[in-house]
């Protein structure tokens, strides 16, 4: 995968940027919609006929729906630096970064009649709205999970994110040396902190993403131990599962989504959020500034918090909906989808955010330019 250069963008403060005013009203829809997503969430029942959140759409609005998929977030900004498209599903440790450095422009929820039926933990979420000015709508959130071999593991889930950072023997009786993989993302610097609070207090960590210098070291310690333990560093879903599949993982961080298409496949992995928590994500859907189908793009948000689709969509992707409604909606598949993807379970987890050099819990943090450079580094054996 191409590896991007660390962006150079300052996030001291919200008013060091003007983006224009955004509509007070709608055109005729421009006919195409271009979008940069996950894989997995925007779908047209080409998977599954089942799931299908987008020719329905195409048919009452006119808007040809086409997509470009990214494995990371890196990738996602990348994308949007080079323009083109309309909207992305940015999770949190992006949004700001294209906030600030204006790729994305204010929305006006008087445009978007179902504004109001957002579950009111994430409407006017830090990682999309600044100095009380929402730049998107909220669409999926969910946890990276521990997953496992539930095989491997004698049907006894694995408690600790320990499992993937340090040397031990599994419950198989062979080590875990080359069977756990890791993120291939900054980001990911984050779940090795969340660790360290629990595994080391002393460090004094209160929030993964803001870390002063010493903690920092210490967390990059432990990742330059875990490589030494990683088969892969995973960012391809489907090279993940296939991993799980014929490589002999036993264990590593994932998506609901991986783990569900296994399941579907009949393949032994289950999956926790361990004792120590979790990170996770908060995807917000984000219009470019320079979007040229503006019409069409605020019609797909506003079809986005559609509790059909929620429901749809959080039992596809192994997420959780942003519209309440959407757990008591019958989903395709009919599983109980906000209980077993943690929808009760916000609370335990750190959701992704861009590290700043100015921080809260701390005089001074180390930025995400850091993070990228150093994790680079790391992935590279150095």
């Amino acid at each position: 995968m191409k590896r991007f250069s660390p962006i150079a963008i300052s996030l001291l403060v919200a008013s060091s940027f003007t983006i224009a005013n955004p509509p007070s009203s709608l055109g005729k829809p421009e006919g195409k919609l271009n979008i940069i997503a996950w894989p997995g969430y925007i779908e047209r029942g080409e998977s599954d006929k089942k799931y299908d959140w987008v020719t329905q759409f195409e048919k009452e609005t006119g808007c040809k729906v086409s997509v470009k998929t990214a494995a990371t977030s890196d990738e996602m900004v990348s994308l949007m630096n080079q323009g083109g498209y309309d909207l992305v599903t940015a999770s949190g440790d992006a949004s700001l970064r294209l906030i600030y450095g204006k790729k994305v422009q204010e929305i006006n929820p008087a445009l978007i009649p179902n504004w109001n039926t957002l579950d009111p933990r994430l409407s006017n979420g830090a990682w999309h709205t600044v100095d009380g000015k929402h730049y998107g709508v909220p669409y999926q959130w969910g946890a990276n999970f521990l997953a496992y071999n539930s095989k491997i593991f004698a049907g006894k889930a694995p408690d600790s994110w320990s499992v993937v950072f340090e040397e031990q023997k599994l419950p198989d009786g062979k080590s875990n040396k080359g069977r756990i993989q890791a993120y291939d993302g900054a980001i990911y610097i984050a779940d090795a902190a969340l660790y360290l609070m629990q595994k080391n207090p002393a460090l004094g960590i209160k929030d993964p993403y803001e870390l002063n210098e010493k903690q920092y070291q210490a967390v990059l310690k432990l990742l330059r131990a875990q490589k030494q333990l990683s088969h892969r560093y995973w960012h391809d879903v489907t090279v993940q599962m296939n991993d799980f599949k014929n490589e002999g993982i036993a264990a590593s961080s994932a998506w609901g989504y991986q783990i569900n298409a296994l399941q579907g496949e009949k393949f032994p992995i289950a999956a926790v959020i361990p004792k120590e928590g979790a990170t996770g994500w908060a995807d917000t859907t984000m219009l470019h500034s320079e979007a040229k189908n503006i019409s069409c793009a605020y019609k797909w948000m506003a079809h986005s918090l559609n509790p059909k689709l929620q429901s749809g969509l959080a039992e596809w992707f192994g997420s959780n909906p942003v519209v309440s409604k959407a757990c008591t909606e019958k989903a395709p598949g009919g599983s109980d989808f906000c209980k077993s993807n943690g929808f009760e379970r916000f609370g335990q987890i750190a959701f992704w955010k861009t590290p700043q050099a100015q921080c809260r819990s701390q005089t001074q943090c180390v930025p995400y330019s850091r993070w990228t450079k150093d994790y680079i580094a790391i992935m590279g054996g150095r």
